[in-house]
C-alpha cells in the first residue's frame, strides 16, 4: 500500500492488531515509505521558524521514529541531537541512515517512554512530529511534566499543531471514523494500539502546557497556506520553560 517499497495491506492489519511497541517495531522497515512520516511540507518550514527561534546547542526528539525531525534538529543545534523513542524497530532504522556529515552535531538514539525520560535539564530545545496522538488526554499533563523536566531553563518545546477538519467535510468524517474504528478495535482486542487524530485539540493543549510551567505562543506557519475563514492551516506551538 502508498508505494511500491510500502507495506502492504496484510502488513498494516497485522501491525494495527499490535501494541503500539510492537506495531512500530514491525512498520519500521517500511515507514519512511507510508504517508505516516511526517512530509518535508511541514518539517520545512518548521526548521525556517527554529531558525529565527534558535540556534540551540542541545535538542530533543520526543518519539523520534525513523528520524524526520532529527534532520529538523541538526540545523538548528550546534553541540547535540538526541532522539528518544519507544521502539527498538524505528530507532535502529534511524541509525541505519544516520549521516555523519564533518561539523554535525554528535547524534544520539535514545531506547525510553517519552512517559519517563532518562535525562536531567540538559536540553535546550524539544521538538515532536506526528506523535501525540499516541497519549490519550488524560496522558498529557504527565508527557509535558517530562519535557519540562528535561529542559534548562529558557529551553522550548516546540510542536506544529494543524487545525481541525471542517465539520462535514471529507477529512471530518475519515478522522471521526478512523478515531471510532480505534475505539471499537480497543474495547475488543488487547493489547491496546492508541492512535487518535481528534483528541489533541489546540485550545486543550496549551492549557495543558500552562498548566506544566510553560509560557506559550502561537506562531503562524504561513507556507501552510489559510483555510477559507482565513484561519491558519498550521500553527506553531512554542512552550518556553521559566528562566
Amino acid at each position: 500500500m502508498f508505494a511500491p517499497q510500502g507495506p502492504t495491506f496484510r502488513e498494516l492489519a497485522v501491525q494495527a492488531l499490535s501494541s503500539v511497541e510492537r506495531g512500530y517495531d514491525l512498520l519500521a522497515p517500511k515507514f519512511d515509505h507510508t504517508p505516516f512520516r511526517t512530509p518535508d511540507a511541514i518539517l520545512t518550514p518548521v526548521s525556517r521558524a527554529l531558525r529565527r527561534l534558535g540556534p540551540f546547542d542541545s535538542g530533543l526528539d520526543l518519539c523520534c521514529g525513523t528520524g524526520a525531525g532529527m534532520d529538523v534538529l541538526r540545523q538548528v543545534c550546534r553541540e547535540r541531537v538526541t532522539g528518544v523513542d519507544v521502539s527498538a524497530g524505528m530507532l535502529a532504522e534511524g541509525r541505519a541512515h544516520d549521516r555523519a556529515d564533518p561539523g554535525a552535531p554528535r547524534t544520539d538514539w535514545v531506547r525510553a517512554d517519552a512517559r519517563a525520560l532518562p535525562f536531567g535539564p540538559v536540553f535546550d530545545l524539544a521538538v515532536s512530529f506526528g506523535a501525540f496522538g499516541h497519549f490519550l488526554p488524560r496522558e498529557r499533563p504527565g508527557l509535558f511534566s517530562q519535557v519540562h523536566s528535561v529542559l534548562r531553563p529558557g529551553g522550548r518545546f516546540v510542536f506544529p499543531i494543524g487545525a481541525p477538519a471542517r465539520p462535514g467535510s471529507p477529512g471530518y468524517w475519515t478522522l471521526l471514523a478512523f478515531d471510532a474504528a480505534m475505539r471499537v478495535r480497543n474495547a475488543l482486542w488487547r493489547p491496546s494500539f492508541v492512535m487518535y487524530y481528534r483528541t489533541f485539540r489546540l485550545t486543550d493543549v496549551c492549557a495543558d502546557l500552562t498548566r506544566t510551567g510553560f509560557d506559550v505562543r502561537l506562531h503562524t506557519l504561513p507556507e501552510l497556506g489559510r483555510r477559507p475563514d482565513g484561519s491558519p492551516r498550521c500553527r506553531l506551538v512554542v512552550a518556553t520553560r521559566a528562566a
